[in-house]
């Protein structure tokens, strides 16, 4: 798994940032219970996700392979 770079995008990284931002908005609101703050940080969280898609769609992320692809790379990186 290590070996795969699995995630190890900007388009990862940049998307995982933002909904962890976005969580400790969340939480942060709802010890102060302010119910608005909350929704406000589940929406950062949802941003996240779509930044990382439009990151990926713009060629940060790592190209989707095929099962066949991805065996016959997998071969080729162990011999």
């Amino acid at each position: 798994m290590a070996g795969s770079s699995h995630g190890h995008t900007p388009a990862a990284w940049t998307g995982v940032i933002i909904a962890f931002i976005g969580f400790c908005v969340s939480g942060a609101f709802t010890v102060l219970a302010d119910p608005l703050g909350f929704w406000a940080g589940l929406v950062i969280v949802a941003l996240g996700g779509v930044v990382g898609m439009v990151m990926q769609a713009a060629g940060l992320g790592k190209a989707k392979t095929k099962p066949v692809q991805q065996a016959r790379e997998a071969v080729g990186a162990e011999g």
